[in-house]
């Protein structure tokens, strides 16, 4: 046979190496050599080595046999067929995909004969061409140290790799990743792998294959150069792939990519698109860009919907936008009238009452009386579930009506009282102008208390909606208040400041707060109370002068002994909260807080830890906040400052697995290990933790824990898993959950505390009648809103410590859930904003990254007509293409143009 006679050749030239080559040229040789002693006496135990080839095989093998023979002979013109005859074999080859083809089978044997020939063989197209065949049978081997695939490739680089097919070219990318590394880590050049995978980038994108493609881009470094490759047909794709990588990639290889996707979006006119990864991105410049480049009025004011979801405020001159729809827009002022206009169609306008809600003829007779007497903390509580049921549609049973206006207020007494006035705040959200009419007078009257409550609502009134008139500021940011005798007053002119501007970053009102922060003088809850409001209205924007500030009144000696105040977690919230979502930016202030020797200081960093990595799902975070779960605390004067610590690392679990769904899924299991394992302050944490991993999102498998929970020895777990139930089911209606707040305020009627706490939570869970969210993700769960979270935050940092804030006398902090409260319709409006009614299909959310072809992207869908409300992972889209929508998410208001080439009459 042909190889026979060529073994003691490679012997002899291989030198040292010739028993190896020997040894190689052997095994490769089994299944020919010994195929006639299979025929004739060996037995099928043999049969694997020596399997029986069919005829065909047979004389393709000695075909195969006959060209390698030629390529050994002296007449090179003959090299040239036997080699194409070759290729023609190998890519002709029709065996399954799922065995290896039969020509590279047959030729494996001769493949260290063939290296030979190509080392001996002078350069000539012949010697290229041999390379080119090299490299495919290359792919056969899986030696870890042998990149063969991609060493003859690199010897034949003008060969079409294309042809041999979509296999061998994601095998040769692989090679090229491997090598790479090596070479980046060994120091050698890169500059003939990165030209290679310039060449293979189109074929992958060219077969669907645009994961490859950005993997490949990705190892080799070089994603920026994408756009140049991608076109009308597969820049979609490519971007969805992406951008849904994000959650999956460490800094800053995530932020490159969204900026990459960007450009790509915005060069293809895609401006929703776009607009939505510059708020990722949370860069405002780029934000401005985007919106200047849009031309079109209706696209401009669609991007101004999505700019406003997300509480950013564009400090544009009055007069650059002349077009007073757009700012309308911008600042949110139709709200009230879309919200109300859903209400409307939904047939709920009607006002709710708490006993609709307690429904307490539904509780066990033995205790349906005891559960409803009249007292001071039940009025309360009842003001509270009035507020939130009923929150956004400006009128109710309670507050509003005509006869008896102040009466519920003085059912109440104490800091009952501001609660219970900061509620008419709730129930007139968004509606500045109807609402200050009706908290006008209260800021008249005698009692500081009720005084301080309209000062609170009127900060409720206006979050997340802007005014030319600013009366928010006009009427909180006065000396008179922030500097009131009352520390009631001035605590609720600053928390009005915070809701009202939160994630605006307004510079005027650090003139105002500045000062508070740092005044030795004032109690630590008004200097705490300012660096939270400071934290929400600069959040995320890492403000030098605020961090600044937080930071002397922690190294400031004066300040010592007010440290281990209950209030200090606040002061430290804040300061979070100006590095929320700025990942490693935050280190610098890590180190800082390194130099303040007290107790407070490693809690502070923990808090300014996870806000900095909050929704990234980052699990080495995760990783060393459950080492910080892990510590057992010894008895010591720094015990508080320890169990803050590890109840902060709970909750930061929570808050930077909440981003990634299997991140969810796995913490949800840690968190039953910390609830067996766990010291008592880690157990009272867990529950707040389940419940920032799925605000308004009632799960089964977290509820029923919950509701184990809500059952616990330790009264603090029980209430935190009470409170987490009502943030699960926040604004969903949940009739199991709603069962199960039932079945414990009858459980709990004689425990005043834990009866408020269900109260509280059977309040949040029929928010705004079933309309809104708190959930802090919006725009088809892409975007995690700064905002919410902050507010989500605050109360959860008060529900550690629930007895201490909420069931006490603080309980006006539940109100910092109000930046989270957000409808959860959709709204299609034309491009004069006038409400328009299409029909749209809306079902469950299908993740369709990397499937071929066009596939659903929702499935089990119902055919409604808007507005719609839509709920957790739901997805709407048009039912026909009579419009088209200028946003590529249908959520939230959405702006329709009629489709020029629709016709009626199909």
């Amino acid at each position: 046979m042909a190889q026979d006679s060529e073994l003691p050749k490679a012997a002899d030239k291989g030198k040292g190496k010739a028993v190896d080559t020997d040894k190689k040229d052997d095994e490769a040789q089994k299944d020919s050599a010994a195929q006639p002693a299979a025929n004739g006496k060996k037995d099928d135990d043999k049969a694997d080595s020596s399997e029986e080839l069919s005829e065909e095989d047979q004389q393709l093998k000695n075909e195969l046999d006959m060209l390698v023979e030629r390529l050994t002979e002296s007449d090179t013109s003959l090299y040239k067929p036997a080699l194409e005859a070759m290729k023609n074999f190998i890519k002709t080859s029709t065996s399954s995909m799922t065995a290896v083809p039969k020509p590279l089978k047959f030729l494996r044997p001769h493949y260290e004969n063939l290296i030979k020939l190509h080392e001996e063989w002078a350069t000539s197209e012949d010697k290229t061409s041999l390379a080119d065949v090299l490299s495919v049978i290359g792919m056969t081997f899986s030696d870890e140290d042998r990149q063969d695939t991609l060493k003859y490739r690199l010897l034949a680089p003008t060969q079409d790799i294309g042809s041999w097919g979509h296999e061998y070219v994601r095998h040769l990318a692989l090679e090229i990743g491997e090598v790479y590394g090596k070479r980046i880590s060994a120091d050698e050049p890169t500059a003939e792998l990165v030209d290679l995978a310039h060449s293979l980038v189109p074929l992958f994108l060219k077969s669907n294959a645009e994961a490859d493609a950005v993997d490949l881009m990705s190892e080799l470094e070089i994603i920026d150069e994408l756009p140049k490759f991608v076109d009308d047909d597969t820049y979609a794709r490519v971007c969805l792939y992406m951008v849904s990588m994000v959650n999956l990639l460490t800094y800053p290889d995530n932020e490159q990519f969204l900026r990459v996707a960007h450009d790509i979006y915005k060069k293809y006119n895609q401006f929703t698109q776009a607009m939505v990864i510059a708020i990722r991105l949370n860069d405002i410049e780029l934000i401005e860009a985007d919106f200047a480049d849009a031309e079109d009025p209706a696209l401009k004011k669609q991007l101004a919907f999505l700019i406003a979801r997300q509480r950013i405020f564009l400090d544009h001159p009055r007069d650059s936008l002349d077009d007073e729809e757009i700012n309308d827009c911008l600042c949110n002022v139709r709200m009230p009238e879309h919200f109300k206009a859903l209400g409307k169609e939904l047939n709920i306008l009607e006002p709710k009452t708490t006993e609709d809600i307690y429904k307490s003829h539904l509780e066990s007779s033995r205790v349906a009386g005891m559960t409803n007497f009249d007292s001071a903390r039940h009025n309360l509580a009842a003001a509270f579930v009035n507020a939130f049921v009923n929150a956004g549609f400006g009128n109710d049973k309670m507050m509003l009506v005509e006869k008896d206006k102040e009466s519920w207020v003085w059912k109440t007494k104490d800091e009952g009282m501001m609660s219970t006035v900061a509620s008419m705040g709730t129930l007139l959200m968004w509606d500045i102008e109807n609402g200050l009419d009706q908290i006008d007078k209260y800021t008249y009257v005698e009692e500081e208390q009720i005084q301080a409550g309209a000062y609170l609502a009127i900060g409720i009134m206006n979050s997340g909606v802007r005014l030319d008139s600013e009366p928010a500021m006009a009427l909180l940011a006065d000396s008179d208040k922030l500097n009131h005798k009352n520390p009631l007053i001035r605590v609720a002119a600053i928390m009005g400041l915070g809701l009202s501007y939160a994630g605006s970053n307004r510079e005027e009102i650090l003139t105002h707060l500045l000062p508070i922060i740092t005044d030795t003088t004032q109690d630590m809850q008004i200097s705490a109370m300012a660096a939270l409001t400071c934290g929400m209205v600069f959040v995320g924007s890492s403000h030098p002068e605020v961090s600044e500030a937080i930071i002397t009144t922690l190294l400031d000696d004066d300040r010592k002994s007010q440290l281990t105040d209950k209030w200090t977690r606040f002061l430290a919230l804040g300061l979070g909260l100006l590095f929320f979502g700025r990942q490693e930016e935050v280190d610098v202030i890590l180190e800082t807080l390194k130099a303040v020797e007290h107790p407070m200081a490693k809690p502070t960093a923990v808090l300014a830890s996870i806000c900095a990595w909050a929704g990234t799902g980052a699990v080495l975070k995760i990783q060393e906040l459950l080492h910080i779960c892990n510590e057992h605390i010894e008895e010591s004067d720094e015990k508080k400052g320890d169990e803050l610590l590890q109840a902060y690392a709970v909750l930061g679990i929570g808050l930077v697995a909440m981003g990634e769904d299997v991140g969810q899924e796995m913490v949800l299991r840690q968190f039953g290990h910390l609830m067996h394992y766990g010291e008592a302050n880690i157990r009272r944490a867990v529950p707040l933790a389940m419940g920032l991993i799925s605000p308004s999102n009632p799960q089964m498998k977290v509820y029923d824990t919950l509701s184990r929970y809500s059952h616990d020895n330790d009264n603090e777990v029980a209430l935190n898993a009470i409170f987490a139930m009502g943030l699960l089911g926040a604004g969903t209606n949940n009739a199991r959950l709603a069962q199960l707040l039932r079945q414990l305020a009858s459980y709990y009627h004689r425990d005043q505390e834990s009866l408020f706490m269900v109260r509280i939570a059977q309040g949040l869970l029929h928010m705004g009648k079933g309309t809104l969210t708190i959930s802090p993700f919006h725009t088809d769960r892409q975007i995690l809103s700064r905002v919410s979270a902050a507010g989500l935050l605050a109360v959860l940092v008060a529900m550690i410590d629930a007895k201490q804030f909420i069931t006490s006398s603080s309980h006006y902090l539940l109100y910092f859930l109000v930046t989270a409260m957000h409808p959860r319709f959709l709204v299609t409006l034309d491009e004069d904003l006038k409400p328009l009614t299409v029909n749209v299909r809306v079902g469950q959310a299908v993740d369709v990254v990397g499937q071929a072809g066009r596939p659903k992207t929702i499935t089990g869908w119902q055919t409604q007509s808007t507005p719609v409300l839509l709920a957790h992972g739901e997805r709407a889209e048009l039912e026909d293409e009579e419009y088209v929508s200028l946003s590529n998410t249908l959520e939230g208001l959405v702006i329709l143009r009629k489709n020029p080439d629709w016709d009626s009459g199909k």
